[in-house]
C-alpha cells in the first residue's frame, strides 16, 4: 500500500486489494512521511518536517518534535495508518490543531451483507461515541463522534512532564466490497477550533472516490 501525492490538493491510496481510494486534502497541512525506505531516512524526513512545521523554534526544539512524531509510528504500523496529517490555524485569536489519518483495516468476517450497520451496532455496543449511519458518494458509511483522554509529550509542556489532555474526534468507516474498511478520522485538543476543523473534515470525506484497477468509478452497495 502507498499514499501518493497526485496534485496539489489530491490524495491517493494504492494497494493489492482491487480498489483505489482518492481523496481531497485542503491545503495547508503538514504530512508525515511514509515513503522513506528505512529509519535513517524517516528521522531525515521528520527533521525536516520539523523544521518546516516550527520555523521559530530552537534546533532542540524541532528535533524534540521530530521524534515525537517518530514515537507514533509503531501506533500507525499496528492501525494500518496509512496518511497522517495535521493544521495549525488561529480561530477567534486561539491557536487551534487538528490531525487527520486515513487507515485501511480488515473488515470483520461477520460483518455480512449489511457491514455498515454491523460496525454501527458493535461501536454503539463499545461505547465508542454518537454513532450514525450516513451515505456518502462512494457509498454506506459510519460516523463516530466522541472524545478520549491521550498524554503530552513532556519535551513539549512547560512543565517538563507528561500531561494528560482530551482530544474530540469525529471517525467515518468505510466498508469496502473488497473486505476492507477505509477509516477516516480528524482529532483536536482545542475545543475552539472545532467547529471549524469538522467543517473541514465533512470537505474531506465527502471528497472520497473509490476507482477499480482499471480506474472506471465505484459507488460500494448499500
Amino acid at each position: 500500500m502507498t499514499t501518493e501525492t497526485a496534485d496539489a490538493a489530491q490524495r491517493t491510496l494504492t494497494g493489492d486489494h482491487g480498489i483505489e481510494v482518492r481523496w481531497i486534502m485542503p491545503e495547508g497541512f503538514f504530512e508525515l512521511p511514509f515513503e522513506a525506505d528505512d529509519l535513517d531516512e524517516l528521522a531525515d524526513q521528520l527533521v525536516a518536517l520539523a523544521k518546516q512545521a516550527l520555523p521559530g523554534a530552537d534546533e532542540e526544539v524541532q528535533l524534540q518534535y521530530a521524534a515525537m512524531c517518530a514515537a507514533h509510528y509503531d501506533e500507525f504500523i499496528e492501525a494500518g495508518v496509512q496518511y497522517a496529517g495535521f493544521v495549525t490555524t488561529e480561530v477567534d485569536g486561539v491557536r487551534c490543531t487538528a490531525t487527520v489519518n486515513v487507515s485501511l483495516m480488515d473488515l470483520d468476517e461477520r460483518a455480512g451483507r449489511n457491514p455498515a450497520g454491523f460496525i454501527a451496532t458493535t461501536m454503539r455496543h463499545l461505547g465508542l461515541g454518537q454513532i450514525d449511519e450516513v451515505h456518502l458518494p462512494c457509498g454506506p458509511a459510519v460516523t463516530c463522534v466522541g472524545n478520549r483522554a491521550s498524554n503530552v509529550d513532556g519535551a513539549l509542556t512547560q512543565s517538563g512532564q507528561d500531561e494528560p489532555i482530551w482530544t474530540s474526534f469525529i471517525q467515518v468507516q468505510i466498508p469496502l466490497d473488497n473486505g476492507t474498511v477505509l477509516m477516516m478520522e480528524m482529532g483536536t485538543p482545542t475545543v475552539e477550533g472545532w467547529d471549524v476543523f469538522s467543517a473541514m473534515f465533512a470537505g474531506i470525506v465527502k471528497s472520497v472516490r473509490l476507482f477499480d484497477d482499471s480506474g472506471a468509478p465505484l459507488v460500494m452497495p448499500g
